[in-house]
């Protein structure tokens, strides 16, 4: 029987700021698809490594990790939280990441600055759509995984088909860790197939204490199999393993670890894990997953960047002892301490007091103060190091995204990279004082989500936000109302629309006018092309050397960049879209950058008009979960919606369609689906691509575009 303790010692070793050696460490992050068990896994975690001392629940609205209002109101994570806590003397840095798509670029910018991570399915959902965008994503940063097969108490959990789902929908090579005894209500405990116990849990202890056992007979042949077939998977990461292996020898759990955590490292295999988070099952094996097998700090390759100065490729090791360097991937607001800057510090050290240099923004800023973050609650520290993630208070200027570097040792890490919003509302204050209120609330809120965007509409004066979709704009404006206390009234949803060319054009323009009793002259002739998908805006000079001066060269690329904001269709912004300058005249005497500003913008227009534009709509990936009595209905209202039927699949009684529809005939789907099915359908969407338009639709939508700026003109 192992009972978990040692809940007051670990509290004193956090007080006292012990540092743990780097192998000791693990940065990770836990993702998956909304409603698969995330802040429900992760307050478990808290409660048996002795960070909390009681185990809170998202239905009751007391989740550690889920601390906001509107994250309690609504039983959803809207925020990455970072905690701390301790593991058989692993220290583990935890963040908890949302699910919904609408907050993936909390997700993305997590998955940026973390070492491994914690996949969690659903065992009755599988590989839900937005788990398949995070494993993108967590594929992108090269991130190594374990697995963990949540909810085996639930009617419809199925182990082995969400394994079959990980090779098929992910590509991925999952391996058996543990194993479910039962399932939904006979769901009695797990076997671990390395040590080739069976591990029931005390309910009374809420599952702190466990007992391992032998495996049941009726059991053995299946975990055998599983053991058999785990071996052969991983003995190619170790040769003493594959010796033995070959050799019939027997073949120890050290063995079997050792070769599983190579293969994890290399993003080879993913180390499954089964249990129940809510009925407190299978949680301290998954901990022992993430000190065996996911990487520390010094197992992840060196970052690399570039010297801003030179561009020469810079290095970087994990070590306290190398030059500083950091990145900001978290900005948030604090009523207390104002902006906090969530870092993680890839090398070298820093102490408050220090200055550190932005080379963004080509200056240093002071760290005021240091904070271990744990959700909300916060703890002053002295220094940071290597390997660690922490707040910082005091960098006033600093972005998500920025690097921070020693001024000596300079360093520019790539950028991130969001997404455009594709959902728009105008809002507009009820007096002055909210306007003044409106804007400042406004700013803060974008300097802390890179996804939320504000323009103004030049001809009818009004605020319009923009972000990922109608639960993101609606988080938005409910803080807005409740936090900052603004009163304003609200548009309806409008689709963020684009423009793109579908064929190459040259346009020339020439700007000669007196101003301010100067002549002012420009001439600029430029070719436009459609660029690949997702790419932007792309400007290439192929003028020859020294034909003109280099600074009427950037005001040209400035010109042409800020052309794209304002279609000439719609006035939408225009996407994917190369353009090359071939031509141009220069005056030493009259040429200015104003005047190659405004001809380039000319000439921009001038192509465009020429290149055959047409409008984009958001196109969005749609997953609807249905009993099969309704098949019939959904999908002919999927289709009824412009939705294109890309599969569909039978599971447990329920079918399982996915579709791609406009976002535009996506508003509503939720009352309509309920209306349809009698509320038994569920579904989920994110946005999948940019499509051009059907011509009709799109006509309908220019007409109304114009009709409303006559109505304002």
């Amino acid at each position: 029987m192992h009972i978990l303790g040692g809940r007051e010692r670990i509290g004193l070793r956090v007080f006292m700021e012990r540092k743990v050696p780097l192998t000791m460490l693990r940065n990770i992050g836990i993702m998956a698809h909304i409603d698969a068990g995330k802040t429900t896994t992760t307050e478990r975690i808290l409660y048996y490594t002795g960070k909390v001392h009681r185990i809170g629940e998202v239905d009751e609205g007391s989740a550690t990790m889920d601390w906001m209002e509107l994250e309690k109101e609504r039983g959803i994570t809207i925020t990455s939280a970072a905690i701390t806590c301790f593991w058989k003397d692993y220290q583990i840095n935890i963040i908890d990441t949302p699910g919904h798509v609408d907050f993936t670029v909390e997700v993305e910018r997590s998955l940026r600055v973390l070492d491994g991570a914690i996949a969690l399915f659903c065992a009755k959902g599988g590989v839900e759509p937005q788990s398949e965008t995070v494993w993108r994503q967590a594929d992108k940063y090269n991130i190594p995984r374990i697995a963990f097969i949540n909810k085996m108490d639930r009617v419809g959990a199925e182990f082995d088909w969400v394994i079959e789902m990980m090779e098929k929908k992910l590509s991925a090579n999952p391996v058996v860790i543990t194993m479910p005894v039962g399932k939904e209500d006979n769901f009695s405990g797990i076997i671990d197939i390395i040590s080739e116990k069976f591990i029931t849990y005390n309910q009374e202890s809420f599952g702190r204490i466990f007992k391992e056992e032998e495996v049941p007979e009726k059991y053995q042949e299946e975990m055998f199999e599983r053991r058999e077939k785990l071996i052969e998977k991983v003995s190619e990461f170790d040769d003493v393993l594959l010796e033995k292996y070959l050799d019939g020898k027997e073949i120890g759990a050290d063995d079997i670890k050792r070769a599983i955590r190579k293969g994890t490292l290399d993003i080879k295999i993913i180390p499954v894990f089964c249990g129940a988070a809510l009925r407190n099952k299978g949680i301290q094996h998954l901990l022992d997953g993430v000190v065996d097998y996911l990487p520390s700090p010094l197992d992840v390759p060196n970052v690399k960047g570039e010297h801003p100065k030179t561009g020469k490729v810079e290095e970087r090791r994990s070590d306290k002892n190398e030059a500083f360097s950091a990145l900001a991937f978290k900005i948030m607001s604090d009523s207390y301490v104002g902006k906090l800057t969530y870092l993680r510090v890839y090398s070298g050290s820093t102490k408050v007091g220090a200055y550190v240099y932005n080379p963004r923004l080509r200056k240093k800023e002071r760290i005021g103060r240091l904070l271990q973050m744990s959700a909300n609650k916060k703890q002053d520290i002295q220094e940071v190091s290597a390997g660690d993630i922490a707040a910082a208070v005091g960098l006033k200027e600093t972005a998500t995204g920025d690097t921070l570097c020693d001024l000596h040792r300079q360093i520019l890490f790539e950028p991130m990279h969001f997404p455009e919003p594709v959902i728009s509302i105008a809002i507009e204050p009820k007096s002055k004082v909210d306007e003044e209120k409106l804007n400042f609330s406004l700013n803060k809120i974008s300097d802390e989500d890179p996804t939320f965007k504000i323009s103004k509409d030049e001809e009818t004066g009004q605020i319009i936000i923009s972000g990922m979709g109608e639960l993101h704009l609606e988080i938005i404006i409910d803080r807005l109302l409740r936090e900052f206390h603004i009163k304003a009234n609200v548009g309806k949803p409008e689709v963020a629309y684009k423009e793109t060319i579908t064929q190459p054009a040259i346009g020339e323009a020439k700007f000669c006018r007196d101003i301010s009793g100067r002549t002012q002259f420009g001439y600029v002739k430029i070719l436009i092309e459609p660029n690949e998908k997702g790419k932007g805006f792309i400007f290439e000079n192929r003028l020859k050397q020294g034909m003109l001066p280099r600074e009427f060269i950037s005001s040209i690329g400035q010109g042409l960049e800020l052309s794209t904001k304002n279609g000439v269709i719609a006035g939408y912004p225009i996407i994917d879209i190369k353009v090359s300058l071939i031509d141009s005249i220069y005056h030493e005497a009259d040429s200015t950058e104003l005047a190659y500003r405004v001809s380039a913008s000319m000439a921009f227009e001038d192509a465009v008009k020429k290149a055959n534009p047409v409008l984009m709509e958001p196109i969005m990936e749609v997953e609807v979960i249905t009993p099969e009595e309704y098949v019939g209905e959904v999908m002919g209202d999927l289709i009824s919606r412009r939705g294109k039927i890309e599969s569909s699949m039978q599971h447990k009684g329920s079918q399982i369609i996915e579709s791609k529809v406009p976002l535009s005939e996506m508003f509503g789907y939720a009352t309509s689906l309920r209306s349809l099915t009698q509320g038994r359908a569920s579904y989920t969407m994110q946005i999948y691509s940019y499509e051009e338009v059907p011509k009709n639709i799109s006509d309908q939508i220019v007409e109304r575009v114009v009709g409303i700026s006559r109505f304002v003109n």
